[in-house]
C-alpha cells in the first residue's frame, strides 16, 4: 500500500482527509485545493487510513471502465465508507463512478461495467450536437438545499468532459449545469454523505474553493 503525507500546514487543520489513490487523477491539484481549504490530507490506497478519516475523496481523470476497473480493489472499502456515513466526494470521472453504470464503459461489445452504485443511474454521452468534450467554464444552478452547495448558486465552474451524469431519482441532483441541454452537475445520494460534482473544483478558482471549504465543514462536523 502507498501512503504520501501531503499537508504542510502549521496550522490545526479543520479535518483529516483521504485522497484515494487508483492511478488516476490529479492527485496533487486536489490536494493542494484542500489543504488551502483547511484540511490534512493525506494520498493513498490504504483502506484503514479511510476508516479513520473524516472525509475521503475520489478524484478521477480518464475513461469510466479504466477508472472502475483500477478502483475494483477497493471497492468494498469505498462501500463501507460510504454505509458509515462518512463522507465520500467523487470529483469528475469520481463523480461518474458514484452511479450506477455507463456508456462509456459499454461499447465495442465489451459488457457493461459497474460503478458503485452509491448513487444510482448512468452516465450518458453529450449527444445533442454539442461540442465534446464540454471543456470550459459554465455556471452553477442550485436546485435543492446540500451544505456542499453553500454560496455557489449561480457562480462558474470549470469542466472537462463528454459524459453526463442521469441518476435514477431527480431528487439525486442537487445543481444542474446548461449546456445546449441542462444535466446535473452536482448529485448525491439520499443519506446526503455521498455527494459529487462534474467539475473540478480544484482549477474553478474562488468557486472550487468554497465547495472545498465546504466539503471539510461537512467533514469537521463527522
Amino acid at each position: 500500500m502507498s501512503t504520501v503525507s501531503a499537508s504542510d500546514s502549521s496550522e490545526q487543520a479543520l479535518a483529516s482527509v483521504v485522497v484515494v489513490d487508483y492511478g488516476l487523477g490529479n492527485l496533487r491539484s486536489v490536494t493542494r485545493g484542500l489543504e488551502r481549504a483547511g484540511a490534512d490530507v493525506e494520498i493513498t490506497d490504504d483502506p484503514e487510513a479511510f476508516a479513520d478519516a473524516d472525509g475521503v475523496v475520489l478524484p478521477g481523470v480518464g475513461a469510466f471502465r479504466e477508472g472502475v476497473e483500477n478502483a475494483d480493489p477497493l471497492r468494498e472499502d469505498l462501500l463501507e465508507i460510504a454505509d458509515s456515513g462518512t463522507p465520500l466526494f467523487g470529483i469528475c470521472l469520481g463523480m461518474q463512478m458514484l452511479l450506477t453504470t455507463s456508456e462509456e464503459g459499454d461499447n465495442d461489445g465489451e459488457s457493461a461495467v459497474q460503478g458503485l452504485d452509491l448513487v444510482p443511474g448512468t452516465n450518458v454521452r453529450f449527444a445533442d450536437g454539442q461540442k465534446v468534450p464540454h471543456m470550459g467554464w459554465n455556471e452553477l444552478d442550485v436546485r435543492r438545499d446540500h451544505p456542499l452547495v453553500e454560496g455557489v448558486d449561480g457562480r462558474y465552474a470549470y469542466f472537462v468532459h463528454s459524459y453526463y451524469a442521469v441518476p435514477d431519482d431527480a431528487d439525486a441532483t442537487v445543481a444542474t449545469t446548461d449546456y445546449e441541454r441542462e444535466f446535473p452537475s452536482i448529485v448525491a445520494n439520499e443519506a446526503g454523505n455521498v455527494f459529487g460534482t462534474q467539475f473540478h473544483p480544484e482549477k474553478s478558482g474562488e468557486t472550487g474553493l468554497q465547495i472545498l471549504r465546504n466539503f471539510v465543514e461537512i467533514c469537521s462536523q463527522e
